[in-house]
């Protein structure tokens, strides 16, 4: 009998199997009030060679008879109303129907076995083929996916305090032009390969939701392993307790509205005198950054708090006496700003351009002083816009641009004062995402996942390795499959080229990807070639759904594809040179592209990196740099958005890499 859902997930158990064949007449009346999860439906796939469960509720102490393909099984719903059936496993056809008889029937139709896989992660997973966002091509792609044995179901947002027993979704579909619109592009393309190749039905589940962390993916009973998330658990567990859901949002409206209105009253800046906003300031003792830019990306990688920002600028004479126009892109979250000491604008809405007037009287000719009083609570902090929507400006045809270094200052770190509330329908909590939408998914047959994800958790990359491969491992225990194939996608290529070797979040996001390869079954579609550098979601998700395709072959197909780009295998340093000696070479290591191999850096003992010039030398590439004669560690693609080409003769790329520990800009950060 399958056990309650909610309370065998809280103990961290999975699910046991309990078939019924016990005569009809022994075990009760038919059974009556017969369902099924939203996860059975027409058009089903069910997964090939593996036992096929049935399950569901009906009134207590009736029973049913499940039948599938001339296979049936019977059971009985116990005192809570549950029931469950194993159907002997099936290879790969149909269609048939799967039928449920009690004192009434349902009928399931159109039903296939093959090949099921679980899609899931942040946006980039969500990303559909022509939607909020549109892949390569996207007409054309939809327009051809015709594919009759090829079915969707996505599942729908939802967050939840504790696992839950049922899903939100409009159910499968046949993979259709319409369909496929609205569907992960990603999850589309790699199960169209999938059917190509192997010849079978296949079913693909879409899990996803945009921004998201890896922690709310995970059980509760697995986060709870991890120091870093015991007091979020307990306030979980605390606003749970709290009452019904209208009650815990009022309660959170009130006291994150107590938090914020507190979080000026701790600031240094405004606190200071004289006061971070004055015309006048000494201003030795603070840093400079170059805006626009994420502070997380710019030296603050896990800061939510208060950032001061300050910078001077020279009026033309001829501009005395008119009012102009500072333009400063959108902030996040918040901003209060003044022009030499007067607030001249303020907003609260992260993704709305501040445009501030100055006033006739502030307007005269010489230096003048920026001040930027920047509050973020939560994700991504500081002016974030383009350069050029960075102005101080006349008219359409007379400004001065603004973007480049500005000094700045830490106000506030929120991380001094008690915790953030939690907001109770905030999709980004631990474990809500998990008990939403990945725990009425279980124990329904997969042959395995693919994720993408990682962007919500690359200021804290360090801990990442920790994450990543606990959540493997908890979906493969939830599923009682100890090694089903688990495949991701390495972070892509975003933002501008950065001039010189440098440190990056995401650089270190990805090595914490890399890592999770130590466990067995494990796969990773690189992606470090296909981002955009001004779109977080790169458009070529064909691409990625190939490479994700090769790895399924070859980790849970075990077909001879070559699956993975160069990586790294051996170091050796001899003098002024490091050789760099690779696994998965086949067709010999290339530049991609042609040219001269780029992306390589090099340091000394002092630690500092050094663009390299870099030769391949038959199945090794030999790294040197003039500006480090001694050189003791090497730098591959390490960055946001790397100028890196190194591949195989297949046209796969080498995952980034690099030789040292040295401790990163994330260590410690939670």
């Amino acid at each position: 009998m399958r056990p309650h859902l909610p309370s065998l997930l809280a103990a961290g158990a999975w699910l046991a199997v309990a078939s019924v064949s016990t005569p009809t007449a022994a075990l009760g009346p038919p059974a009556t009030q017969i369902a099924l999860p939203a996860l059975f439906g027409d058009h089903m796939v069910l997964q090939r060679d593996r036992p096929v469960l049935v399950w569901g509720t009906a009134a207590p102490g009736g029973v049913l008879r499940v039948e599938l393909a001339g296979r049936e099984r019977q059971a009985h719903a116990d005192a809570s109303g549950h029931w469950q059936v194993e159907l002997p496993a099936l290879p790969a056809g149909g269609p048939y129907q799967l039928e449920v008889h009690g004192g009434e029937t349902l009928v399931f139709r159109d039903v296939l076995v093959g090949e099921v896989w679980l899609a899931s992660g942040q946006s980039n997973m969500e990303m559909p083929i022509d939607g909020w966002a549109k892949v390569t091509n996207a007409e054309a792609e939809a327009a051809a996916a015709d594919h009759p044995r090829l079915r969707l179901l996505r599942v729908e947002h939802a967050v939840a305090h504790a696992p839950r027993a049922n899903l939100t979704t409009a159910g499968w579909q046949v993979c259709t032009p319409q369909s496929v619109r609205a569907f992960s592009a990603a999850a589309y393309f790699f199960g169209r390969e999938l059917e190509r190749r192997l010849g079978v039905p296949v079913g693909l589940v879409q899990s996803t939701w945009g921004g998201t962390p890896i922690e709310a993916w995970t059980s509760r009973g697995s986060l709870a392993r991890v120091d870093d998330f015991r007091d979020r658990l307990a306030q979980l567990a605390a606003q749970e307790a709290s009452g019904d859901p209208a009650a815990q949002r009022e309660t959170f409206r009130r006291d994150f509205a107590a938090w914020i209105a507190a979080l000026p009253q701790h600031d240094r800046g405004g606190a200071a005198a004289p006061p971070w906003s004055a015309r006048e300031l000494e201003t030795r003792e603070w840093k400079s950054m170059a805006l626009p830019h994420a502070w997380e990306n710019a030296g603050l990688p896990d800061l939510d708090g208060v950032v001061w920002f300050r910078r001077s600028v020279e009026v033309p004479a001829a501009w005395a006496g008119q009012s102009l126009t500072l333009r400063l892109g959108p902030i996040d979250d918040a901003d209060v700003t003044w022009f030499d000491g007067v607030v001249v604008g303020s907003e609260g809405k992260h993704d709305l351009p501040r445009v501030y007037r100055i006033p006739v009287e502030l307007v005269t000719p010489g230096r003048h002083t920026i001040a930027i009083r920047v509050l973020d609570w939560i994700g991504g902090g500081g002016l974030w816009g383009e350069p050029a929507a960075l102005q101080l400006a006349l008219d359409e045809q007379h400004s001065i641009p603004l973007a480049g270094d500005w000094a700045y200052r830490i106000g506030l770190d929120v991380r001094e004062l008690p915790p953030r509330p939690l907001d109770p329908d905030d999709p980004g909590r631990p474990t809500v995402l998990f008990n939403g939408m990945i725990a009425p998914l279980v124990p329904f047959a997969i042959r395995g996942a693919i994720w993408y994800q990682g962007e919500a958790n690359a200021a804290r990359a360090e801990q990442y390795r920790r994450l990543f491969p606990l959540l493997i491992e908890d979906w493969r225990r939830l599923w009682g499959q100890r090694h089903f194939p688990f495949l991701f996608v390495q972070l892509a290529n975003w933002r501008a080229v950065e001039p010189q070797p440098g440190e990056s979040d995401w650089a270190e996001l990805r090595e914490a990807q890399a890592m999770a390869l130590a466990l067995p079954d494990t796969a990773m579609a690189t992606a470090i070639d296909l981002g955009e550098v001004d779109d977080i979601h790169p458009r070529n998700k064909q691409e990625v759904g190939r490479r994700l395709a090769l790895a399924a072959f070859r980790t849970a197909y075990r077909l001879p594809v070559v699956a993975s780009g160069p990586t790294l295998s051996a170091t050796a340093i001899d003098g002024d040179a490091v050789r760099l000696h690779f696994a998965h070479a086949e067709g010999g290591l290339a530049a991609r592209g042609g040219g001269e191999l780029r992306g390589f850096a090099l340091a000394g003992e002092d630690r500092v990196f050094h663009w390299a010039e870099a030769r391949i030398d038959g199945a090794s590439v030999v790294v040197r740099s003039a500006r480090v004669p001694r050189p003791v560690a090497v730098r591959y693609a390490w960055a946001t958005n790397p100028d890196a080409n190194l591949g195989n003769g297949a046209g796969l790329p080498a995952p980034p890499f690099r030789t040292d520990r040295w401790p990163g800009i994330t260590a410690g950060m939670k």
